[in-house]
């Protein structure tokens, strides 16, 4: 029996990683990572992935596209002719930088790495993420796969790679996730944060979308958020995804309607 561990680089991934090994030890571990182009994965995160796999004693095994080191998620998108791939509605598609950077790879080594299917595939999906879990239960159940959720299942024994001396990832300070910067699949607050933290990516966004002909974000492109975005950099909104989404824009959408009340002209008679 494999245990399959989809290891993202990410602190709840790692959580797994720790949690899988402890259970099992790791003679049938595989901490399996799609790597993504360095220009858009946070410089610490390679930091983090090593000091894990040193802690777990384990390899990294790698299920890449080809060509990941010269092609970003947008390089990907341009090569594709669009930013989405699947189904014939927009509600259906997933993607395109997923399907191809994670999902087409992920699916190659199993078959060629698990053809009886005697594995267990592990993911960070904890017990705020019900959907999410049932999604990818039924993907994999229907395809022959085992899955598992240590966050969400088990008695935890770990909470914290702080407490075996790891320190979790920089980029979340700043980003919920330790995927790409510049992720196809964000919302507004996701992009307002890349144009103050990486304008190379959001550029390059930009880009994309005028050679493509579609936008990241259904019914706005990047051009047409980038006055926003600005104002709201002068305006000394702060750039971050760990405030929930609600929140960020209500604070947001107050600050700059009082910025506009401020800058209306004097309407006193002499």
């Amino acid at each position: 029996m494999k245990h399959i561990v989809c290891f993202s680089g990410g602190h709840s991934s790692s959580l797994v990683a720790i949690e899988v090994v402890r259970k099992f030890g790791n003679k049938d571990v595989v901490l399996l990572n799609h790597d993504i182009n360095e220009s858009v994965e946070h410089q610490d995160i390679k930091r983090f992935k090593k000091q894990v796999t040193d802690y777990l004693k384990l390899p990294i095994t790698y299920a890449n596209m080809k060509n990941v080191e010269s092609m970003d998620q947008f390089d990907v998108c341009e090569k594709h002719g669009g930013f989405l791939k699947g189904g014939g509605s927009r509600a259906s598609m997933s993607a395109a930088c997923t399907t191809i950077l994670k999902t087409e790879p992920f699916h190659k080594w199993l078959e060629a790495n698990v053809p009886d299917k005697n594995c267990i595939i592990y993911y960070g999906f904890d017990k705020n993420e019900p959907q999410r879990i049932q999604r990818r239960a039924q993907i994999l159940g229907a395809q022959g796969y085992k899955s598992d959720y240590p966050l969400a299942f088990w008695n935890r024994t770990i909470e914290s790679t702080l407490e075996v001396g790891i320190e979790p990832p920089l980029t979340y300070t700043v980003w919920k996730h330790a995927n790409c910067q510049g992720c196809l699949k964000g919302g507004k607050q996701h992009w307002y944060v890349t144009y103050i933290n990486r304008p190379d990516i959001f550029e390059k966004a930009k880009a994309t979308e005028e050679s493509l002909g579609y936008s990241i974000i259904k019914g706005i492109t990047m051009t047409e958020l980038e006055p926003l975005f600005e104002k709201m950099k002068q305006l000394g909104i702060e750039a971050s995804e760990n405030i929930q989404s609600g929140k960020f824009w209500s604070e947001a959408k107050k600050v700059i309607k009082q910025s506009d009340e401020d800058q209306k002209p004097c309407e006193c008679f002499v």
